[in-house]
């Protein structure tokens, strides 16, 4: 059982004891601080919060501990019910209210659960608030209002509906292109929102849409996480039902994964390669992805005529470097779509809509458009950690003993070779080192990946 805090929230295992787990404690003493400190970054008499939660089991006890915590402290909630991560960031906006929570631990296990925390734009918070939130939680420094102060609790529904309203009306979503291309398209849910969201989008661009796992009832069919060996019941769906191709998100529906109509993998890393083609195709300018992130989007960019940069890992990274460069379109290499047209936050939504116009567009098949790409193969590991375990010594030794490669230590550590590229972090949200490798051939970055958690454990 696991508790994780962290600047971009506090995620955890639900049950078990307080302060080890996201237990009903944990979940109001850290709504609770994300309120005063909401409070104090405000001098409204009158602040509101939206709050909207994925299909999770527990998603409705959390999210009801965190409403009635945030009215105790005189805020008004506003709660959206079973809703996406990237409609409750439009929410925040379209309400104009002050902040948002987002109950969901997004790709993890059905035993998780978590609250993302927003500002009043829909963004995730920076490293700096999300530090005075994590004091205040430790310091439980709360003040509760008194009775005649209390906030005001009401439920509102349609923002998934104003949601996809919001992806149609942008310039580059050619419903019409759409609608006449005839598409056949599989979606796996995975019994969570985007059950919801995914289908009622493609029915509004006139897309036929084939169900599978797509009841949100929070009981995950697979591991949630959208890989590709977690996706064999979609792949073969694909081929029986001879779709065009298959469309996989995550529980809150902030990654996107592709299947070709063969029933292979796209590969999530290049969902946003495919969305950065068409988008720069039809607007000049630069793109955004982490150190994790395959180099098929600077290959693309490039080929644009733009520049291409890339941020330490975690959305809010990815943001502010996109804000900084200007970026038109930006991203993680874990499938999530960053349109800045749209709002700043990973959007399956979007990335639909985009990969539905681009194909549409392109008038060649999925596996086509794929092959279109440059050909990079990516390899994901991760090693285990204990408390014992130095980590931040570990990634130092590691980029001394590469020092000839010039490492990017922004992030972990980077370390790019001619071909191929290796990244070491320290997960934010599991107790793990992650291994990213990316080079010409599977079997090569799967060496690649072997080779350093050879080097890591001896160092251990």
């Amino acid at each position: 059982m696991t508790l994780i805090k962290s600047i971009s929230g506090i995620r955890g295992t639900i049950g078990g004891v307080v302060n080890e787990n996201l237990t009903p404690v944990n979940a109001v003493k850290f709504a609770a601080a994300y309120g005063m400190w909401l409070k104090g970054q405000n001098s409204n008499q009158s602040l509101t919060v939206i709050i909207g939660r994925d299909a999770r089991i527990s998603g409705e006890m959390i999210s009801n501990l965190v409403a009635n915590t945030l009215v105790g402290l005189g805020i008004n909630v506003t709660d959206i019910g079973l809703s996406t991560t990237p409609t409750v960031e439009v929410a925040v906006t379209l309400d104009n209210a002050d902040g948002g929570i987002i109950i969901t631990a997004s790709h993890n296990p059905k035993q998780w659960n978590a609250l993302k925390l927003l500002n009043e734009k829909g963004e995730f918070l920076n490293a700096v608030e999300g530090e005075k939130i994590l004091g205040i939680a430790e310091d439980e420094t709360f003040v509760f209002s008194e009775v005649d102060d209390l906030g005001k609790y009401e439920k509102k529904e349609g923002f998934i509906d104003q949601h996809i309203d919001e992806v149609l009306k942008l310039a580059l979503v050619d419903a019409e292109a759409i609608k006449n291309a005839n598409f056949k398209v599989v979606v796996d849910a995975v019994n969570s929102t985007g059950g919801i969201a995914i289908p009622a989008l493609l029915e509004k661009l006139g897309v036929e849409c084939i169900r599978l796992y797509c009841e949100p009832n929070g009981h995950f069919p697979h591991n949630p996480e959208p890989l590709k060996e977690h996706l064999t019941d979609i792949s073969e769906l694909v081929v029986t039902e001879k779709a065009d191709f298959g469309i996989v998100v995550d529980p809150d529906v902030d990654r996107l994964a592709i299947i070709c109509e063969d029933g292979s993998m796209f590969g999530e890393e290049y969902t946003l390669v495919a969305c950065a083609d068409y988008v720069l195709g039809r607007t000049k300018g630069n793109t955004v992805s982490n150190l994790s992130s395959s180099r098929a989007l600077k290959d693309i960019t490039l080929k644009h005529g733009g520049v291409y940069q890339a941020s330490a890992v975690g959305e809010v990274n990815v943001v502010e470097l996109m804000k900084i460069t200007n970026a038109i379109i930006g991203g993680e290499g874990n499938g999530g779509i960053i349109y800045p047209a749209a709002h700043y936050g990973r959007d399956s939504l979007v990335g639909v809509a985009l990969f539905l116009s681009h194909l549409a567009h392109a008038k060649i098949s999925c596996k086509k458009l794929r092959e279109s790409y440059p050909d990079y193969y990516m390899s994901k590991s991760k090693i285990e950690l204990t408390p014992q375990i130095n980590v931040d010594e570990i990634l130092e030794k590691t980029a001394q003993k590469f020092s000839d490669k010039k490492p990017n230590c922004i992030d972990g550590v980077k370390i790019d070779f001619e071909a191929e590229w290796v990244h070491l972090r320290k997960s934010n949200t599991e107790p793990i080192i992650r291994i990213y490798t990316e080079s010409t051939t599977q079997k090569k970055a799967d060496e690649l990946a072997q080779k350093f958690i050879k080097e890591i454990s001896e160092l251990i």
